[in-house]
C-alpha cells in the first residue's frame, strides 16, 4: 500500500505543458503539427459558422481589471448602450471589467451582446451579460473573428491585450487590408502619453506618417463615438450582414 504521507511523483513538464505552448516552441513531430493544423482549421470554421448570424457588430476592447465603480466601466456601458440602440451587436472578449460593462450596456436596452472568450490558464469565465459566448484557444483565430465580424472598434483603457488589438487593427488599416474602418479611442487622459509618443517620437522619427494619426479618433463622449461609427459604418454596410444563408445544424449553426 502506498504511504499517504509521501508526496506523489511529479508529472513531467512535457506531459503537463499545454499543447498550445508546445505549438509555439519550434518544430514538432509531423503528426503533432498535422493535428494542430487540423484543430486550428476546425476552430476557424466553428467561429465562422457561429458568428455568421450575429448581426453587424461593434467590438469594444478594454481592461478586465476595472470594477463597476471605475469611471471607465460606466463609460463603456453607456457607449455600448447607445450603439445597441443604433442597431449594432456588441462584441467583446467576454470577460470581466470593460468587457462586462459593454455587454451589460447592450443588455440594458435589450440589444444583442456576445463574447469571444479566450481560454487561458486562469480560466476566464464569460460574464453574465452575453447572449452568446464562443471559446477560442488561439489568440490569432480570435482576432481574425473580431476583425471579420466587426464594423468598428471602440478601444477603452486597457493593458497589453488591448494594445495588441488596437495596433494590429491600425496596421491592417495602414496596409489597406481593411478599409473605412472606424477606430475610436475613449479615455483621453489615459491614452494621452501614448498619443504624445506617436506624434512626437514616431512621426518625428519617420516610422509612421502624420496621416496615420488620422486613422483613429479620440473622444470621451459616448454620443460622439456612436455618431462617428454610425456615420462611417452604416453608409458602407447598412445594417445588413452578408449573404442570406440558411442555418445548417450539421455545421454547428
Amino acid at each position: 500500500m502506498a504511504d499517504p504521507t509521501q508526496t506523489p511523483p511529479a508529472v513531467s513538464d512535457e506531459a503537463s505543458r499545454p499543447v498550445e505552448l508546445q505549438f509555439l516552441e519550434g518544430p514538432q513531430s509531423r503528426l503533432f503539427e498535422a493535428v494542430r493544423a487540423f484543430k486550428i482549421l476546425v476552430e476557424f470554421i466553428r467561429g465562422f459558422r457561429r458568428l455568421h448570424f450575429v448581426g453587424p457588430c461593434v467590438t469594444i476592447f478594454g481592461s478586465a481589471r476595472f470594477g463597476e465603480q471605475n469611471p471607465y466601466y460606466a463609460l463603456a456601458r453607456e457607449t455600448a448602450r447607445r450603439l445597441a440602440l443604433g442597431g449594432f451587436t456588441i462584441m467583446t472578449g467576454g470577460g470581466p471589467g470593460i468587457m462586462e460593462a459593454a455587454n451589460r450596456g447592450a443588455r440594458d436596452v435589450r440589444g444583442r451582446s456576445l463574447g469571444c472568450n479566450i481560454v487561458l490558464p486562469m480560466e476566464q469565465e464569460p460574464n453574465p451579460y452575453v447572449d452568446l459566448s464562443i471559446d477560442f484557444r488561439y489568440f490569432f483565430v480570435r482576432k481574425v473573428m473580431l476583425v471579420k465580424y466587426s464594423y468598428a472598434f471602440v478601444v477603452m483603457p486597457g493593458g497589453f491585450g488591448t494594445l495588441d488589438e488596437l495596433f494590429e487593427t491600425l496596421t491592417l488599416i495602414q496596409t489597406r487590408k481593411i478599409h473605412d474602418f472606424p477606430v475610436v479611442l475613449m479615455g483621453r487622459e489615459y491614452w494621452q502619453p501614448m498619443l504624445d509618443f506617436l506624434r512626437d517620437r514616431m512621426v518625428g522619427a519617420g516610422t509612421i506618417d502624420p496621416a496615420d494619426l488620422d486613422r483613429f479618433v479620440v473622444t470621451d463622449d459616448p454620443a460622439e463615438a456612436t455618431r462617428i461609427i454610425s456615420n462611417t459604418a452604416l453608409p458602407r454596410f447598412g445594417l445588413g450582414y452578408g449573404p442570406k444563408v440558411r442555418r445548417r445544424w450539421f455545421l454547428g449553426e
